[in-house]
């Protein structure tokens, strides 16, 4: 320390070594410096002496809330203080600083805001002054995300639909765990069954997909939804998917369930049940696109018409936007719509672009006279080959009383096949 050389402080500072305001000549000897290592921390004194200062605004800059909270204990009762943290353990660094930003803004202290929208193009407008105004002006919210789940030792899904994953010590199974709402979900009000929210089957299948990816058996052999999962107005629900049998085994059993957010004491529901299996080399393809020798057909109204016997669709889900049947086969050009296409890479494939693949099965079924609306119910032989597509070319054609489809990319590739 002897051979550096010592600035006096441009800021008044409160020594931890003495707990009081420090002497800007003491701070510039190495003395000083060998004994604040070296002796005890008085940090209580030292916001007790800056409170009697008049100081009444505390800002922790570290990584953590450790010693806002310290501050809080050294004045108890004291209601004029306000202590910020700058960071804090459940949220990113972005967001914390930002809402330590905001409390201090609301509480008085000045911020200086046009450097923190430096670069990114916002700029000043004036607000409403007419209270009873029926238009917009406060930016909507976006989609609530999970925090680290690493702390309480469960290891991160990374997938929209599940928070966390975790393998259950002194046993095989392994347990992938998420909530869903219309909140942090709002794509899935889109799927309307006689008036109810629905999970739509494919979302079952996607779940089911990414707990076999977890256990290395990426191909769902079948899976039959007994029970359809709902999702409330307000609230949310848990959902779990297990899957049981040893590891190494080249089958396991996939379970989804769910429970009420609100309704703790109530049982886990069973909603689906599979088998999981090793995937299969082979890959199949849809052919020449458009689709040679095949009849186009217009498909205006086609979800006016849906929405008739029961099926309600809402942006999302409308993705059919062209179609063809020739020879027994029915073909479709389906896509997500721009504000959900970004999300598509989250997904094997998003379960709302493969829900729309399968809308043009009446075609297929014609003659055959439902009883009320039909949604897909079980599935087999299901395989994703690529993620994040945000348009499928897809082929659709009898497999006995079910539908097979093979859906491919823009280019050719193949995205995802089921065998019925």
């Amino acid at each position: 320390l002897s051979g550096l050389s010592f600035a006096a402080p441009l800021v008044p500072v409160v020594s931890n070594l003495t707990g009081a305001l420090a002497d800007a000549g003491e701070l510039r000897t190495p003395d000083y410096w060998v004994r604040h290592v070296r002796e005890a921390v008085r940090f209580a004194d030292g916001v007790t002496a800056l409170r009697a200062a008049g100081v009444d605004t505390f800002v922790e800059v570290g990584p953590q809330s450790v010693l806002t909270a310290m501050a809080d204990e050294v004045l108890p009762g004291d209601g004029d203080i306000l202590a910020v943290a700058a960071q804090r353990r459940d949220r990113s660094e972005v967001s914390g600083l930002l809402a330590a930003l905001g409390q201090l803004h609301v509480n008085g202290v000045a911020v200086t805001w046009p450097q923190w929208f430096t670069g990114v193009g916002a700029r000043r407008v004036d607000l409403p002054t007419y209270a009873f105004q029926h238009q917009r002006y406060w930016p909507t919210t976006g989609r609530p995300r999970a925090g680290n789940v690493s702390g309480a030792g469960l290891g991160d899904a990374e997938h929209p639909l599940l928070g966390a994953a975790v393998d259950l010590a002194g046993d095989d199974e392994v347990v992938l765990t998420g909530r869903l709402s219309l909140t942090t979900h709002p794509w899935l009000a889109d799927h309307a069954v006689a008036g109810v929210t629905l999970v739509p089957g494919t979302a079952l299948v996607e779940l089911a997909v990414r707990a076999g990816d977890e256990v290395g058996l990426s191909r769902l052999r079948e899976l039959t939804v007994a029970t359809p999962l709902t999702v409330p107005q307000m609230g949310g629900v848990r959902i779990q998917v297990r899957v049981d049998g040893a590891a190494g085994s080249s089958q396991r059993a996939v379970t989804i369930y769910s429970r009420q957010d609100d309704d703790t004491e109530a049982g886990w529901t069973r909603h689906a049940d599979g088998v999981l299996e090793p995937v299969s080399v082979d890959e199949p393809v849809v052919g020449a696109w458009p689709p040679a020798g095949a009849s186009e057909v217009d498909v205006a109204g086609w979800y006016e018409a849906l929405a008739g016997h029961g099926l309600v669709y809402g942006p999302v889900f409308q993705g059919l936007r062209r179609l063809w049947t020739g020879d027994g086969t029915v073909y479709a050009e389906v896509a997500l719509p721009e504000d959900a296409a970004g999300e598509a890479g989250r997904f094997g494939v998003h379960p709302a672009l493969l829900d729309a693949a399968l809308h043009p099965t009446g075609l297929l079924l014609a003659g055959e006279e439902p009883s009320g609306p039909q949604v897909p119910f079980a599935f087999e032989g299901v395989q994703v080959h690529a993620s994040g597509a945000g348009v499928l070319r897809v082929r659709l054609s009898r497999s006995g009383s079910g539908v097979r489809l093979v859906a491919c990319d823009e280019a050719g590739a193949p995205v995802v096949s089921v065998d019925s």
